[in-house]
């Protein structure tokens, strides 16, 4: 019997068609991959299922993540991602048609959501009607400032992700979540956030590949981001967070692991 952590019965984990999978912290921190990673994902395919990267980092495009995770010896290619600049190119496109669109984000950002035929500007336009913001590891005072100019109009204000943090090789750095919480201090304004918790990322993968939500289970290491996303989706979960993080969260998973790579173990036995 395949068990996880606590000994809990995970034998549908062996039937899974579906793993969608977080990234950072899931299955690498920054540049380095996780020990296991690249036999879990050998071990899904064995197992006649296949896997997607689901990520609430919206810094990259996909192209920019296709490229990073070939680098470390993962089989991927555009089909093998959704993320939340996805995400949120659809949801635009889908609740704001031909509305032009302020983004404070990188330029992979906004090179994505243009691929898509949104209209996007970057410096402070009568014509934008929608603020979001995003990931910004270019950030600047002067982004900063063009995005309190734009929320100080009647504007739609939404977020790619809730994030607080985002796990680099010494620890974290400020993610969309921390940022939106500077400028609500500065505006008194919050967004409408896109990504992880939120199930519209589960739901888009699940209706392109025409697989139910019994056969799919997500991959995470954060309870109010990638566990409550399955939750709030209706999926089964694996959760890698510390047993101080399960304890203190309302939101429980369906399976605790301690890594991928102990995922790969049961599957295979």
């Amino acid at each position: 019997m395949l068990t996880d952590k606590f000994k809990k019965n995970a034998d549908a984990l062996r039937h899974k068609k579906l793993f969608l999978l977080d990234m950072d912290g899931t299955i690498y921190n920054e540049n380095s991959i996780f020990e296991g990673t690249l036999d879990f994902l050998s071990q899904i395919e064995k197992n006649g299922g296949r896997y997607i990267f689901i990520t609430n980092n919206s810094s990259k495009s996909v192209k920019d993540y296709v490229e990073k995770v070939n680098r470390m010896g993962i089989t991927a290619d555009a089909s093998h991602f959704y993320t939340s600049s996805q995400a949120t190119a659809f949801y635009l496109q889908e609740n704001y048609p031909g509305q032009t669109v302020f983004c404070m984000g990188t330029r992979s950002l906004v090179a994505e959501l243009e691929q898509n035929g949104i209209r996007v500007v970057t410096k402070p336009e009568d014509s934008a009607s929608v603020v979001l913001i995003g990931f910004d590891t270019e950030n600047t005072s002067e982004k900063v400032r063009d995005t309190c100019i734009m929320l100080g109009r009647e504007v739609a204000y939404l977020a790619t992700n809730p994030d607080l943090v985002c796990p680099v090789s010494f620890g974290y750095i400020p993610d969309c979540g921390s940022m939106s919480i500077m400028l609500k201090n500065a505006t008194g304004k919050t967004p409408f956030f896109i990504g992880k918790p939120e199930p519209i990322m589960i739901d888009c993968v699940l209706k392109k590949l025409g697989i139910s939500k019994e056969d799919t289970v997500i991959v995470g290491d954060r309870i109010y981001t990638d566990i409550a996303c399955g939750v709030n989706a209706g999926v089964d979960t694996i959760c890698e967070a510390t047993l101080d993080d399960l304890e203190k969260s309302d939101t429980k998973p369906t399976w605790i692991f301690d890594s991928v790579r102990e995922v790969c173990t049961e599957l295979a036995r």
